[in-house]
């Protein structure tokens, strides 16, 4: 497994453009092809004004902060905690309760229009967080994301699996600068299609291109990219909010209904409720459900 993060100069040519949409020509079935048969990654720009990214950074930066200790779970970062680096990548959970900006990026209704394009009118929502790189900050090891970040040990999932259908859509929205100094994601463009882990064999490193962009930016992309954060060799924080998006039927990787208020799963949305996963039913007590038939053409017309 490829964990040479370090030894990677920032400064090299990028020779594959990431498509960019906007609320004015938004093209899901573009982008659809774009993130399953393409780059695998589409920029979406001005869904936030600069009020927004900064007041989401403001909530960021506080609580992060408060974790100087880098005390806070991550992932994908075995070099930075053998070297006593950790605390330099730092994670912000549970964002729904930190802020109402957060359920607004959540719930942006440009997002919600291409994920229900990508993973089905009623997707829900598996994780929003922070993640902060700080200066000096190391990357992490390549991989993809949840739920395949684990197939470097493909035993443990399906037989033929394979990512011809989309169990998994990330967005970055980015609060800083992201440049090839600060630490912008790398990914290799396409390697969704091939559903696998990368390893040392891959040359990940010089394959690589940047998702690169200004605050505000919002990346979208197949988590079955090969991608990683890298290292910020700048002076400045490189900061983004993170959310993940799931199919209905996949398990959430945060459980967030739990996390959150009482008093906040009450009152929110209709896109809130969904994103919650609080619209499907299963898993469910059906020993103790209501009686009657329950699934099927005749209940969906009842409902």
């Amino acid at each position: 497994m490829n964990t040479r993060t370090q030894a990677v100069p920032f400064e090299r040519p990028h020779t594959v453009a990431i498509p960019v949409y906007t609320p004015d020509n938004l093209d899901t079935d573009a982008i659809v092809r774009e993130l399953l048969d393409g780059v695998g990654a589409v920029t979406l720009r001005g869904l936030f004004t600069p009020g927004e990214i900064a007041e989401a950074r403001q909530i960021v930066m506080r609580e992060s902060d408060e974790d100087a200790a880098g005390g806070k779970v991550t992932h994908f970062q075995g070099d930075a905690e053998r070297s006593g680096r950790i605390a330099l990548q730092r994670r912000v959970w549970n964002l729904l309760a930190k802020g109402d900006i957060f359920s607004r990026m959540a719930a942006h209704p440009v997002l919600m229009t291409v994920m229900r394009a990508f993973i089905g009118s009623e997707f829900i929502m598996g994780s929003i967080a922070a993640n902060r790189i700080l200066p000096g900050g190391p990357g992490q090891e390549p991989h993809i994301d949840y739920p395949y970040w684990d197939f470097h040990s493909p035993s443990t999932h399906p037989a033929r699996i394979n990512s011809s259908f989309p169990l998994n859509a990330q967005a970055t929205i980015m609060l800083d600068p992201f440049t090839e100094e600060t630490g912008a994601t790398a990914y290799v463009p396409g390697s969704q299609r091939e559903l696998r882990y990368p390893d040392e064999s891959d040359r990940f490193f010089d394959r690589c291109e940047r998702m690169l962009g200004e605050p505000g930016d919002t990346i979208v992309f197949f988590g079955a990219v090969w991608h990683c954060a890298m290292p910020n060799r700048s002076s400045v924080d490189r900061s983004a909010i993170i959310t993940q998006y799931l199919p209905k039927f996949v398990k959430p990787m945060e459980n967030m209904p739990a996390a959150l208020p009482a008093e906040f799963v009450r009152q929110a949305s209709a896109d809130l409720r969904q994103l919650l996963g609080l619209n499907y039913p299963y898993p469910e007590i059906l020993d103790s459900a209501r009686g009657g038939n329950a699934e099927g053409r005749d209940a969906m017309k009842a409902r």
